[in-house]
């Protein structure tokens, strides 16, 4: 887990204290990038998050501010917490497995569900502790269990998800400045009340990743920048088999951009600009 920068420590510290809840740091890496993102000038034409990443698009859209956004993941880290020691639980992704035949098996016991529809072959469970293993037997596909205690996007964080609602009516949300995509359904969203809505129902509600994509394909987007580092998102694109859409961690398009404002600055002891620089034939630069 990457630690905060230094700079933004005195901000974090402010409102939660010496203790950063490792969620907090997940949510201000991305807040950090989309902070760079301005500065450089780029704007996106819509934003999306992927469960926790949703306080991050709000953030990115500017429906609240940073020390407001460092609050409310807080809270949310905090009953996620409680959760966890209410009612144990844990998360299974299970890969190569094809979504309807996952439910299936659920359908047929107690104790998990869907959490997360990530792509076409990559459904995440949530469930209870004793119930998880059972269902997990009975699904084929590589199971790879995440590192949490609680059951997330389940019904069995209600209690969580239910003090949360009551957080978020007392926080003011502004209007986004570019349209958000929902990971509750796939809806756009375009007013400050329509944010705050879908924030107070998605954790109970199972992340619908592959509508994202979809209303980002209907939408005509052509790249997405994967900000706060990893590049999950983006790797699972790939699954989706949509070559009109593309992905790029914000590190390398960061890395792009400083690679080619370096290759326009001229190099100590070469020719200027505009002039040739191979002793062999006249070799235009061009920037």
């Amino acid at each position: 887990m990457a630690e905060p920068e230094a700079r933004l420590l005195p901000t974090i510290r402010e409102v939660v204290g010496d203790q950063i809840p490792d969620q907090v740091k997940v949510f201000v890496r991305a807040a950090r990038d989309a902070d760079e993102s301005r500065e450089l000038d780029l704007r996106p034409d819509v934003v999306a998050g992927h469960s926790l990443g949703e306080y991050g698009a709000a953030y990115a859209a500017g429906c609240f501010d940073l020390p407001t956004g460092i609050w409310l993941v807080a809270q949310r880290d905090r009953f996620l917490a409680e959760a966890a020691r209410e009612a144990p639980g844990g998360m299974v992704a299970i890969l190569k497995a094809d979504p309807e035949e996952v439910e299936k098996v659920l359908g047929e016991s107690e104790g998990s569900v869907v959490a997360n529809y990530n792509s076409p072959c990559q459904t995440v469970i949530s469930g209870l502790r004793g119930a998880l293993g059972d269902a997990v037997s009975r699904i084929r596909g590589r199971a790879v269990r995440l590192n949490v205690s609680f059951a997330a996007h389940s019904p069995y964080v209600a209690a969580a998800s239910e003090k949360m609602r009551e957080v978020l009516d007392g926080v003011e949300f502004r209007v986004p400045e570019f349209p958000i995509v929902s990971a509750v359904d796939g809806s756009v969203l375009v007013s400050a009340e329509g944010v705050r809505e879908a924030l107070k129902g998605q954790m109970v509600a199972p992340v619908r990743w592959v509508k994202v994509v979809e209303t980002l394909a209907r939408m005509r987007v052509e790249e997405w920048v994967e900000l706060g580092g990893g590049g999950v998102l983006t790797r699972m694109l790939r699954d989706f088999e949509l070559p009109s859409l593309k992905g790029v961690t914000f590190e390398d398009l960061r890395s792009r951009l400083y690679d080619g404002a370096q290759n326009l600055l001229p190099i100590s002891g070469s020719p200027a600009e505009g002039q040739t620089s191979d002793p062999d034939g006249p070799t235009q630069n061009h920037p």
